[in-house]
């Protein structure tokens, strides 16, 4: 993998590098070029001799990688030199049919979106992990009380459980668009120069199907190499799952600033975050998931001006979306190895946050005191009496209860001590914990059904 934004995670890739190497991409061309060979036997295309001999060889170890590198210098064609090569590698019989009656694209692009499909299944059991990790996150704090925040400002309270919901949401709806958008983008082309099968004629639709059945791919309807809307899809939908764990990251990242002090990153001692100054212990993992997730946002923009190329095919638009392919890749694996890590071993201090949300005394629970007293005034008038309260407190420094206590109008409706139990944080947080339980019990359904599904391993 490329260098990333900070330093590397040391969690377990489970095997995304291994899949981005030269030596994967080799084999993923010499998976396609089988695939099509058996397909096209099958067809009766070519002779079933021909394809034998073409699967037996497409192998990387049988491949003069030397001269592939001598050829690829004579005759400046990043894809030619894998063909000589693998011809050389046949017999007579076999050598006559590789790559018989399509283009390089057709190879290429396919291979291609059949690694990224592996990364994608193990995408999905990182997601699989997170979930549960943010399950249990969300029922252990569920009635973990601490402040709720609107524009920087304490609002209502909350309680930690349900604003792990909320990621918990975020990331429910970003599994289930990597689920449904496979059908689309995980396509095989074998449609030739321009799409049209001029070479393959009428059996090239059904010899593509068979690849993609192979390969456990889908087959494009229209395979035109000028179609980039489903990899532009693809790295939309990573964009959106790194949106919603950068989401988290920086919840994570700001609440655990020391004066907040709610949350902070599991440390393991000898682990140094400045040069300079001994203290520092940085928020290494929340803040390489948003340095990533701010990378790959860039690509999104950029893939939508270059999948527009004119006329049935360009270069440049493939060069392009390939590097692109690549690194929302790479970026995206990064940051949910972040993410893993970090919602497996988050520290939460439920008193700091009950102390941060008592800052205020008892004033975040103003609504809680006003919709008791609309019921005898009306909302409009009980809301301009709790205002007149709240800026008593604010602006002249007053004590929130007393303020209250002191109120004829209160006084004469509820007692000192109904008035006390008003403003305490853990009486109004509404259905925050209902909420959060739901939430944690929705995530391991998920992470259940994905671990279901790729329990047989990826492709």
């Amino acid at each position: 993998m490329r260098a990333l934004y900070d330093s590397k995670s040391k969690g377990n890739d489970r095997g995304i590098k291994a899949l981005l190497t030269s030596e994967a991409r080799l084999e993923s061309w010499l998976a396609v070029e089988a695939a099509l060979a058996e397909s096209q036997a099958e067809e009766g295309f070519i002779p079933r001799e021909a394809a034998e001999d073409i699967i037996e060889n497409a192998k990387l170890h049988k491949l003069d990688l030397a001269e592939m590198e001598r050829i690829k210098d004579k005759v400046g064609h990043g894809f030619v030199p894998f063909v000589k090569v693998l011809v050389q590698a046949c017999g007579s019989v076999g050598g006559k049919y590789v790559h018989y009656g399509v283009t390089t694209q057709n190879i290429q692009q396919t291979a291609q979106l059949y690694l990224v499909y592996k990364v994608h299944r193990i995408y999905k059991s990182f997601i699989s992990d997170i979930l549960e990790h943010l399950s249990l996150l969300a029922r252990t704090h569920a009635d973990t009380v601490m402040a709720g925040r609107t524009h920087g400002r304490h609002a209502t309270p909350i309680t930690y459980g349900y604003k792990v919901s909320v990621w918990i949401s975020e990331l429910l709806n970003a599994a289930e668009r990597l689920e449904e958008c496979e059908k689309r983008v995980f396509q095989v082309m074998m449609g030739g120069a321009v799409g049209t099968f001029s070479a393959m004629g009428e059996v090239g639709q059904r010899v593509q199907e068979r690849v993609a059945k192979k390969l456990g791919m889908y087959s494009m309807a229209v395979p035109s190499r000028s179609i980039f809307s489903h990899k532009e899809e693809y790295i939309m939908n990573l964009a959106l799952l790194c949106n919603a764990l950068h989401k988290m990251a920086e919840e994570v990242y700001y609440t655990g600033l020391e004066e907040f002090g709610e949350v902070s990153e599991a440390f393991q001692e000898g682990t140094i975050g400045s040069s300079t100054m001994p203290q520092k212990i940085n928020p290494k993992l929340a803040k390489g998931i948003i340095a990533n997730s701010q990378k790959l946002y860039s690509m999104v923009a950029t893939g939508l001006f270059c999948g527009v190329r004119m006329f049935e095919g360009d270069s440049s638009s493939y060069m392009l979306f390939d590097g692109m392919l690549e690194e929302a890749v790479e970026l995206t694996a990064e940051v949910l190895m972040r993410a893993e890590e970090l919602t497996r071993t988050l520290h939460v201090d439920k008193e700091r946050m009950y102390r941060n949300v008592m800052l205020n005394k008892g004033l975040d629970n103003s609504e809680c005191v006003m919709m008791q007293i609309a019921s005898k005034l009306g909302k409009d008038k009980a809301h301009e009496l709790m205002y007149g309260k709240a800026m008593e407190v604010e602006l002249e420094g007053k004590d929130f209860l007393t303020v209250l206590k002191e109120d004829p109008v209160l006084s004469e409706c509820f007692t000192g001590q109904e008035l006390e139990a008003m403003i305490k944080p853990e009486h109004y947080t509404g259905l925050a914990a209902d909420i959060a339980r739901a939430s944690a019990a929705r995530a391991l359904e998920m992470a259940a059904k994905i671990k279901e599904e790729n329990k047989d391993g990826v492709i």
